[in-house]
């Protein structure tokens, strides 16, 4: 980028094109601070990308997943619930447009004593097996959520064993450049002009500065791009994970539909014989 800015630039911050001490030195500091900075950043998301598989984030990423199984699991029940409730409801219906302002005491316990203890006993019997085969595929998910987690983690781990010696490096270099700059600092007797070993290290830190920031800068960026990814597949294995529970419980409820139907089909029929007999004495 730097051809892109005016030639002025380089001019007054090129350690290289210092021709005085207190130059030089004006000039090595911010290279020292810009190491330090781009190496810090990098460290800072190397911890970043290292958090999610820390053991209280996995303990929470499986707790979680349960946590909306069990959530799932309640919407289904409180469905099998409701279902019941809707006949009961035009049971109710038919008694308030076919016997309206007569007492409902005795219909009430006739469906107590005849009707909902089957419906009752049917959504106990349909949420016990719906929350047995749940159970099962929540383990089975959890598993496969917590090996691909631990595969990532794996994969992460050795990222990080390879990026955190150029963050080291690119401290030491601020270290080095600092070292210089105080040097030059301390040379301050009254030369203005800068010795000839002095400017062949100004020149060597530049070209050490350059290559090191440009390294970290662009790990910084790559490792950046690395790191959405590793969240985007976090999220999609807890995503997937969740989906096979929700499967399994849809598939479940499938399966005992039409035996849930026939029973609330005779719980509605038996009611509206209690209903016409109750009416007809």
């Amino acid at each position: 980028m730097s051809q892109d800015l005016p030639a002025w630039v380089a001019e007054l911050t090129d350690p290289r094109r210092a021709t005085t001490l207190d130059e030089l030195a004006d000039r090595l500091v911010p290279l020292a601070e810009h190491s330090i900075d781009v190496s810090r950043r990098l460290q800072v998301l190397l911890n970043e990308l290292n958090e999610p598989f820390k053991r209280e984030a996995l303990y929470d990423r499986a707790e979680r997943l349960k946590n909306r199984a069990d959530e799932a699991f309640g919407e289904v029940t409180r469905e099998i619930v409701a279902s019941g409730e809707q006949r009961l409801d035009r049971v109710w219906a038919a008694w308030q447009e076919r016997a309206a302002g007569e007492p409902e005491d005795t219909l009430r316990q006739r469906l107590a004593t005849d009707v909902v203890p089957a419906l009752r006993k049917q959504e106990r019997a349909i949420a016990e097996e719906v929350g047995e085969r749940t159970a099962v595929a929540l383990e089975v998910a959890t598993q496969t959520l917590l090996a691909r987690v631990e595969q990532l983690a794996v994969a992460v781990t050795g990222l990080i064993h390879d990026v955190l010696p150029l963050a080291h490096e690119g401290l030491g270099l601020a270290g080095r450049i600092s070292g210089l700059a105080a040097k030059v600092r301390e040379l301050r007797d009254g030369r203005l002009e800068l010795p000839e070993p002095l400017r062949e290290a100004a020149a060597g830190t530049a070209d050490s500065y350059n290559g090191t920031v440009a390294r970290l800068e662009l790990e910084w960026a790559t490792l950046g791009s690395r790191a959405a990814i590793v969240r985007a597949a976090l999220r999609a294995a807890e995503e997937t994970a969740f989906s096979e529970v929700t499967a399994e419980m849809t598939e479940c409820v499938e399966e005992l539909a039409q035996s849930h139907i026939k029973v609330l089909n005779d719980a509605e029929t038996q009611a509206m014989i209690l209903l016409d007999e109750l009416i007809a004495d």
